[in-house]
Parts: structure tokens; sequence; C-alpha cells
């Protein structure tokens, strides 16, 4: 089995910067992909950005150039560090881990106030 567990989340001020950060553990293969999605209240869940095991990344146009995505593949661990955050950016954020089947962790929460 694959657990991820999440950590990192908070609240904060507009304008501020927190890391998140997932650590995988249980048969995971060396090849995958690892992401970060999130979900407001009353909306959908979203992709945030994900990163592949040989470090190509991918990010949601509203976070680009604020958000990096970065892993540790020695560690299994994926991070998320959010800079410039705004209150838009409140929501429960879901560390994601796609091999062949696809595992979520619990969430944390996230929390930007104004």
């Amino acid at each position: 089995q694959v657990q991820l567990v999440e950590s990192g989340g908070g609240l904060v001020q507009a304008g501020g910067s927190l890391r998140l950060s997932c650590a995988a553990s249980g048969s995971i293969r060396r090849i995958n992909v690892m992401g970060w999605y999130r979900q407001a209240p009353g909306k959908q869940r979203e992709l945030v950005a994900t990163i592949t095991s040989g470090g190509s990344t991918n990010y949601a146009d509203s976070v680009k150039g604020r958000f990096t995505i970065s892993r540790d593949n020695a560690k299994n661990t994926v991070y998320l560090q959010m800079n410039s955050l705004e209150p838009e950016d409140t929501a429960v954020y879901y560390c994601n881990l796609r091999i062949i089947s696809v595992y979520w962790g619990q969430g944390t929460h996230v929390t930007v106030s104004s």
C-alpha cells in the first residue's frame, strides 16, 4: 500500500509564503508523477502543479510565477513552495501520486487572510 502524509499548511496573510511537504511511503515505483491539487469551499478540486520523477513540471496558470514544485526522489517527498499568496489560494491542498494507480493524501488546509 501507498501512504501520503502532508504537512505545512496553516494561516498566512496575503503576500506571505508557505511551504507544503508530502512524504510518500510504501510500494512506490521509481518512475512516477507527484503533484498538488486544491479544493476551495464550494468548488471542484483543481490541479496546482505536478512534477515527474525526471523533474518535468507543470503548473496551473493561476499559480505560475508564484508557486514552485520540487521533489526529493531519495526521500519520495514532494514540496510546494508558495509565495505571494492571495486570498484566492485558500483551499485544502492535496498531495497526489500517480504510478499505475492514483493515491491521495488526507489534505492540509491553507488559509490566506486579506
